[in-house]
């Protein structure tokens, strides 16, 4: 063989590799110019290099100057290796990938949500193709492997309500009606739904009670628990119930008759000196909640344009018709501010 031909075999295979070598680099400069605003768009973006790296080495394989016979050989070994790969999956990154895709089938959480992994709590802010991210109760970014979200049970709190709860121990000297009562007043100070009241146990010294509520805005559970709590010690030494058993003399003697409980008095000027509090889930879950609000936005968006592709040539100047198209185009807005942060936020590259 001269030369010449050997180099001839060869240009089909240089060519391949040109045309691959640009349609990869297209695709890699238009996903880095269009981010976007969905989290849960990262998914099928990844899902679409790794299909576009794998129709590469097809072709390639295909440009190869090599025999029929030889290049079904090769395209046999790449089968055994894909075959092996998906069998030891268990231990490799394939199992993540394959994770990944039954969360996104079964879809039992989407950003925004509460959810709790084994000891682990926080709100999702975004799921990948390979791992999930949510963001703790201290602000902190945590990264699971889908693979262990699979293996673990897999707490969601439910967007349209959930059930908050907190536990007192009080004295046997007090009535449990009188408790009952003031438990819930105190649920309903704290913006409870259809409160109720348990006796969890008879203990030696105590009786323990447990308040629990349904809480309709999820998106300020830190703040409810917290908010429950206060509101039952508000109400219970309002009443004159001390929040404490009787070993507590045990502890530190006292006068007979003594309470441990702030003075009346004491609240006023409490009162008049507390600050307002800000939401803490505002600042504890700002990525998870940003999140959130692009996937709720671009559900939206989805919903008004099927509306208006259903609507017939007679609703075309209806005011409704007129409501919806204002809502997507400020949607559309704020979606296009929010890809602009977000790429002026992220370091050069």
């Amino acid at each position: 063989m001269t030369l010449p031909q050997w180099l001839g075999d060869f240009v089909p295979l240089l060519i391949n590799l040109g045309l691959v070598t640009l349609l990869l680099g297209a695709l890699h400069m238009w996903m880095h110019r269009h981010q976007p605003a969905d989290p849960d768009a990262h998914l099928p973006r990844q899902m679409m290099v790794l299909g576009a790296w794998a129709l590469a080495l097809l072709l390639t394989i295909l440009a190869l100057p090599i025999s029929d016979t030889t290049r079904g050989q090769v395209l046999s070994l790449i089968g055994v290796v894909i075959t092996a790969l998906i069998a030891l999956s268990s231990t490799t990154l394939v199992a993540n990938m394959m994770a990944g895709l039954l969360l996104r089938i079964v879809n039992s959480f989407r950003p925004g949500d509460f959810i709790r992994v084994g000891e682990h709590f926080g709100r999702v802010s975004e799921r990948g193709l390979f791992h999930t991210e949510m963001q703790t109760e201290d602000r902190d970014l945590m990264t699971l492997p889908n693979m262990h979200l699979i293996t673990n049970p897999v707490t969601v709190v439910h967007d349209t309500g959930t059930i908050i709860s907190a536990t007192v121990s009080l004295g046997y000297d007090v009535h449990r009606k009188q408790i009952e009562k003031l438990l819930k007043q105190a649920a309903a100070d704290a913006e409870l739904n259809d409160a109720f009241v348990q006796i969890l146990e008879l203990g030696d010294f105590s009786v323990l009670y447990r308040i629990a509520g349904r809480l309709d805005d999820v998106s300020s559970l830190i703040t409810a628990r917290s908010r429950l709590r206060a509101c039952m010690l508000d109400t219970l030494h309002d009443a004159g119930v001390e929040i404490v058993s009787p070993t507590f003399m045990n502890q530190r003697p006292q006068t007979d008759g003594q309470k441990a409980i702030p003075r009346p008095e004491r609240k006023t000027l409490l009162a008049d000196e507390e600050e307002p509090q800000t939401k803490v889930e505002d600042m504890v879950f700002d990525k998870a909640e940003q999140a959130s609000q692009e996937t709720q936005r671009r559900k939206r968006i989805d919903e008004i344009k099927q509306s208006l592709s259903q609507m017939t040539e007679a609703q075309k100047d209806s005011p409704e018709r007129r409501a919806l198209e204002q809502e997507l185009n400020s949607l559309l807005a704020e979606e296009e501010q929010a890809n602009a942060q977000d790429k002026s936020a992220q370091p050069a590259s």
